[in-house]
């Protein structure tokens, strides 16, 4: 694999070194609802799941959480190559800050189309693996939907649709939901899964053939934004999805949606990148 695209814009406002990111946290993760990666994080994720570290594991709980704490630190600050080697190195217990490092470099930061699919494809199978070993944790599930989805969007969501993709996001969306009722990420994720559908295939088949709805949509958008306010991709996809449920009939509430989301204060690099797409598609 190439080496990957440096984050472009400063870090500075996003270090989270020592407790800074045990401090952060909270806020850091209210969207993907993660727990914390400390050490009775790790040892019970040991304990449900052995297989989820790697053969090599030497026994060091404290030394594998602080590990997975360096991968997120570089995930937050743009470090997104670094982020999903240190999360790798650990095993399938990184499998989150791997997968979202790799989902949110290969949409905004990885131009090769081909070398962008490869990451999506990557991330899919971790994913798969995860869900596999660490069915408990609807991280897995999530990601597993989360990359599915930008693989579906790089090729063309209607071809994917062939391809039986939608039916996997759905399903994985829906067993994230069952395990976290309130992982707002989901909810953003299943309003586009419903937004996309219709958009693509119409309201009749997409409702027939695919269980989609734009009421099932704004749902889980609103319920999305009640549960993160403050979150740039929140109020973007709502935005995004409004657009392909109403085109132009909603397009006072999609800039209404994206305004409020580039007034936000970025807490990490994913969200700076969520912004500036959004400037750059207000522009």
């Amino acid at each position: 694999m190439p080496e990957w695209n440096p984050f472009p814009h400063s870090a500075d406002e996003y270090q989270y070194p020592g407790e800074k990111l045990e401090q952060a946290w909270p806020e850091l993760h209210r969207g993907d609802v993660a727990t914390f990666c400390d050490s009775d994080w790790a040892a019970a994720c040991i304990d449900q799941a052995p297989g989820c570290v790697n053969a090599e594991f030497d026994g060091d709980i404290s030394g594998l959480a602080e590990r997975m704490q360096d991968a997120w630190r570089h995930y937050h600050s743009g470090d997104f190559g670094q982020a999903v080697a240190l999360a790798d190195s650990c095993g399938l217990i990184g499998h989150s800050a791997a997968n979202k490092a790799s989902g949110i470099y290969a949409t905004y930061l990885e131009p090769d189309e081909q070398i962008q699919r490869a990451i999506f494809k990557r991330a899919i199978e971790r994913a798969e693996a995860a869900v596999e070993t660490l069915p408990f944790d609807a991280n897995s599930h999530y990601f597993l939907a989360f990359n599915l989805g930008r693989y579906s969007q790089s090729i063309s969501v209607v071809k994917a649709l062939r391809q039986g993709v939608g039916s996997r996001i759905q399903s994985a969306l829906t067993e994230a939901l069952a395990r976290e009722p309130d992982h707002a990420e989901a909810h953003t994720a299943f309003g586009m899964y419903h937004a996309e559908i219709i958009d693509k295939v119409g309201k009749m088949i997409g409702s027939m053939t695919y269980g989609a709805s734009a009421d099932l949509a704004i749902e889980h958008f609103e319920r999305a934004l009640e549960l993160t306010p403050r979150s740039p991709i929140a109020h973007i996809e709502y935005g995004n999805g409004l657009y392909l449920l109403y085109g132009d009939r909603q397009l006072d509430k999609v800039s209404e949606l994206y305004e409020k989301a580039v007034e936000l204060d970025a807490l990490d690099a994913m969200e700076k990148l969520d912004i500036e797409a959004a400037l750059e598609e207000m522009e």
